[in-house]
């Protein structure tokens, strides 16, 4: 096992969502920098890498790389500037469309992966669900349409407090990894029609994995019935592959942001929403370039008749691809498969067993998460 601590070597904050990996087995750090990395063998090297710092490659051997404490260096921009904001931004994005046969996967694969879903009543959690799960990938010249994803093993907390009368779940929870792969799934975004509602403008370079990104920034060019989205795409220099998305919910429209957040709510419950948005990142490895991460982020109010404040509320997804596999794969069958329509929360049960996961990876909880789950699973004793 390599576990260890991640932070900004200049400031020493601590670095969340940082990429740890050894070969095809990975995690992700959670909020206060933590990982935990379980291998059956010496992995020999790891490296560590987030967007816009240096890379780090650490000599582990097992036993005797627990704790570490690792520090990253920001990456400094050289030479590159003048010739990125020189590229025309549109254009560059669909040279990379052009290139997704070439830089991503052409055969099926099983992907394993962690799934966490969290809910917040203001500044407690009110439920938290995770769990293992399988997703099998057609090859990316394909539609989205025949990837599956099956839950391996799960579980689930709920706060027993009668006061948190407001359930929330997130529809389509683990299946948000296929729908929001965005290189593959490009009817969501990455298609004419939809590329056409937006302006693109170069932002400065960025570098992922000690590697160069062009960043391209979009923004809504039109007026449409639909909200749409404030974005960040990071594209490799050299390869043209699409390494990172960020995107943010236009909310100026609170109407149109509504109808794209909210599937249904109690009658009486006024909904206003605040924030929706995604980070997907893809990782190059064994020269195929594989989604890797990503993460939804759900805020909100709710107002109640004759009440005098309202409640925030805060939903988060997180999925972090922990190991890949390309031969003797099956697809997953639709009745082992999770539905879009389904709540995971729904799909999963309680637990109380501390050895749960074992030798899976999983996203570690930050020290505010793994306060709650000891709180949550207290009073469902007592209770």
């Amino acid at each position: 096992m390599v576990s260890g601590n991640v932070v900004d070597d200049k400031t020493g904050e601590a670095l969340g969502q940082v990429s740890v990996s050894a070969g095809r087995i990975s995690v992700v750090t959670n909020e206060d920098g933590d990982f935990t990395l379980k291998l059956t063998e010496a992995p020999g090297k790891i490296a560590i890498s987030h967007v816009g710092y240096k890379t780090r490659y650490l000599d582990v051997k097992l036993g005797q790389s627990e704790n570490l404490k690792v520090r990253l260096r920001p990456a400094t921009i050289q030479l590159r500037e003048i010739v990125v904001m020189n590229e025309n931004p549109r254009e560059l994005v669909e040279t990379a469309i052009s290139k997704i046969p070439d830089n991503y996967s052409m055969v099926p694969e099983m992907l394993k992966g962690f799934y966490r879903e969290t809910a917040m009543k203001r500044k407690h959690y009110i439920y938290v669900a995770e769990g293992v799960e399988d997703m099998y990938k057609t090859p990316y010249n394909r539609s989205v349409h025949r990837d599956k994803v099956a839950i391996v093993k799960g579980r689930r907390l709920l706060s027993q407090k009668s006061s948190d009368t407001l359930g929330i779940k997130v529809m389509g929870g683990p299946v948000q990894a296929v729908i929001l792969d965005l290189v593959k799934n490009r009817e969501f975004l990455f298609n004419k029609e939809n590329m056409d509602e937006y302006r693109f403008t170069m932002a400065a370079p960025e570098f992922i994995n000690d590697r160069q990104q062009f960043v391209v920034k979009m923004e809504p060019a039109l007026n449409t019935d639909y909200a749409l989205y404030h974005g960040k795409i990071y594209i490799d220099c050299e390869r043209l592959a699409f390494t990172r998305i960020e995107l943010h919910l236009d909310m100026r429209d609170k109407d149109k942001a509504t109808r794209t957040m909210l599937v249904k709510k109690p009658f009486g419950v006024k909904f206003k929403p605040r924030e929706l948005s995604s980070v997907v990142d893809y990782r190059y490895e064994d020269g195929v370039t594989r989604i890797s991460y990503l993460k939804n982020t759900f805020r909100f109010n709710c107002d109640w008749k004759k009440r005098l404040f309202a409640t925030s509320f805060t939903a988060t997804c997180e999925m972090v691809v922990t190991d890949s596999s390309s031969s003797d794969i099956r697809p997953i069958g639709t009745r082992s498969s999770f539905d879009s329509r389904d709540s995971y929360y729904d799909k999963v049960e309680y637990f109380l067993d501390p050895d749960y996961w074992s030798s899976y990876n999983i996203i570690e909880p930050s020290e505010s998460l793994d306060k709650a789950i000891q709180k949550l699973v207290s009073k469902y004793r007592r209770n």
